[in-house]
């Protein structure tokens, strides 16, 4: 196997190259525990993409104002732009949101998310991603 990385001294690296499972899983899942990580929470990132930023600023600020008065439970993250906040001329932010998440919240973020399409934005595509499995 090659592998190619920025960070070859990296814990990850370094036990696959000593196929050492057990290592991995008990340092992987104290880190997840420590960071407040699934499986100990549930993490929701709410992407907005789009290529009117003032649009995608509006509409992350009126979700992120209602997910702060309604979800007092809830770690909420300002709106941000993600890491890599362009890709093909679209801007990308994000919220991220950590928390136990019941059936009862998902819906909520459902019935948001048909909120935030009654603005009628022309430039800004929304999605939610529960636990996802990239935070970019």
């Amino acid at each position: 196997v090659i592998v190619q990385t920025y960070n070859p001294d990296n814990f990850v690296i370094e036990l696959s190259k000593k196929q050492n499972y057990n290592e991995f899983y008990n340092t992987e899942i104290a880190l997840r525990q420590q960071l407040n990580y699934p499986p100990f929470t549930n993490i929701a990132i709410i992407g907005f993409t789009g290529t009117d930023e003032a649009e995608i600023k509006k509409s992350s600020e009126f979700m992120y104002q209602n997910l702060i008065k309604n979800s007092p439970d809830k770690k909420i993250f300002k709106p941000m732009p993600c890491p890599i906040d362009r890709i093909k001329n679209k801007f990308r932010w994000r919220i991220i949101i950590k928390g136990s998440f019941d059936d009862f919240y998902i819906e909520y973020l459902n019935s948001l998310l048909d909120s935030v399409c009654d603005l009628n934005l022309k430039n800004t595509r929304v999605i939610i991603d529960l636990n996802p499995n990239s935070m970019m």
